[in-house]
Formats: C-alpha cells, structure tokens, sequence
C-alpha cells in the first residue's frame, strides 16, 4: 500500500504541470495573473485569436518545426549508428583516442559554441537556410555513446562474419543486418532526437529572421515581445499545442523506446 501510494503521489507530480497547462489554455491573461487554479474557464476560442494574431500561420509553423525535427532525427541517428558500429567493429589506430574524444565532447555544452557556429555560418552564407539546423546534428556524441553501448548487448560481430561468409560488403552488412537488430535503440533515439530538435528555440532564433521559416517555438515566443503585454493564454495554448506531435510519435514508438532503453543497459 505504502509502494503504491507514493506511486500515485510521484505520478501526480508529474501530471499537474501538464495539467495546468491544460487548464491555462482555457483562462485569459487577467486570469492567469490572478493566481493558480484548477479548473478550466471559457477563453479557449480567444486564445486560439491571439495564438493566429501573430501574422504567422500556424499549420506552416507545424510544417516547418516538423520538416526540420525530421530530417535532424533521421541524419543524426543514422550517421551516429554508423559511427558507433564502426567504432565497435573495427580495430584501427587511433580508436581509443577517437573514443575518449566522443566521450570528452559529451561533456561540453553546446550553448559555449554558439557565437563560434554563427560566426561560421554567417561566413558561409547559411543564414535563414535550414541547412546549419540539420547537417551539424549528424554529429551527435550521445547518439554515438548510446548505440555503441546497446551494441555490447548484441551479437553483431557474429552476424557480421555471417554476412561476410555468404559475400556481402561492409555497407550491405550494416544496413542489412546490423541495423534492423539495433531497431529498439534507433527508435529511441529517433524520438529523443526529435523532440530536442522540435523543441529546439535558440538555434533556430539565431539562424533564422525570414518569418516563412519561423518553427512552432519561434511563433509561441513572438507573443512575448513586450514584457508589459505579454498575452499568457496564447503563450499557454502554443506550449500546449506543441505537445501534439511529441505525444503523438510517443504513442506510436513507445514500445520500442521501452525494449530500448532496457535492452542496452544488459550484456550477454
């Protein structure tokens, strides 16, 4: 009874903050500044008016917040699957020291690079492209650390020597064997990429001023440009309908995230 109750006590914890929110999205700033509440009120449809009144459309706000986290979760988690296979496979010089630099780089922020990236891709010409929020994540060292550990739980180098047996080359072998047995750990970390990339406001507001390119956490953040009118019911219904699409690829791979946060913290 005791296990159970603290539980329910912790699950509570963790559902209030997305419950008040909930509940914000439905009061107007008057309202929210008055102090907390826990029921509902009637200024959904006039949110949803400020939220619009931005001079941005949201749909493209969606679209490109979702183009952007795609193309980020599907190049970083395939380049990083590759690094990490060869860094487990193969024995060459120099591997540890390439190893103690990925885990080196984990260890550093990424804010400290910001002003050093802007000023490469200002020097490239890159600004208002998507290309700086995309291409620099396929280098992605906790991506890396992450497979190359549920690696360890898998007996790849026998499928590897299997496949070389019957004459397939080193990329048809990864791509054919390896990386359908990592499925687990690469859902995982699509869904963990794509949500840090979805989420992602400063990157973007760095790169972008084009207000076509704007993504969903750019849109939200305009409704607090002065800090005397600052409009919290809108800002509440952007935080909340930017909750739909991470829940949604939740709902679709949280089987496989489960198996592979689980399977990768075993070895056979």
């Amino acid at each position: 009874i005791v296990i159970h109750a603290v539980m329910v006590f912790l699950g509570c914890i963790a559902i209030l903050p997305v419950y008040l929110v909930l509940v914000n999205i439905t009061r107007s700033t008057a309202e929210i500044n008055s102090g907390l509440s826990l029921l509902p009120s009637v200024h959904l449809a006039d949110n949803w008016r400020v939220l619009n009144s931005t001079g941005f459309s949201l749909p493209r706000g969606f679209f490109n917040s979702f183009f952007i986290a795609s193309l980020t979760a599907l190049c970083a988690t395939y380049s990083s699957a590759m690094a990490a296979y060869g860094v487990f496979m193969y024995r060459f010089r120099g591997r540890r020291a390439l190893w103690g630099l990925i885990m080196f780089m984990m260890l550093i922020p990424p804010s400290v690079a910001y002003i050093g990236f802007f000023r490469v891709v200002f020097f490239m010409q890159l600004l208002n492209s998507y290309i700086p929020l995309i291409v620099p994540a396929m280098a992605s060292p906790v991506i890396v650390f992450f497979l190359r550990q549920y690696l360890l739980s898998l007996p790849v180098r026998e499928l590897a020597d299997v496949a070389r047996i019957d004459g397939a080359g080193e990329f048809w072998t990864f791509n054919a064997v390896v990386l359908p047995v990592m499925s687990p750990a690469i859902t995982t970390q699509l869904f963990f990429t794509f949500v840090a990339s979805w989420n992602n406001f400063a990157m973007p507001y760095f790169i972008l001023s084009d207000r076509k390119l704007f993504t969903v956490p750019m849109i939200v953040a305009l409704l607090q440009t002065d800090i005397h009118n600052v409009d919290f019911g809108g800002i509440y219904l952007g935080i909340a309908v930017s909750f739909v699409p991470a829940v949604c690829v939740y709902a679709c791979t949280s089987r496989f995230i489960i198996s592979g946060l689980t399977m990768g913290a075993l070895k056979e």
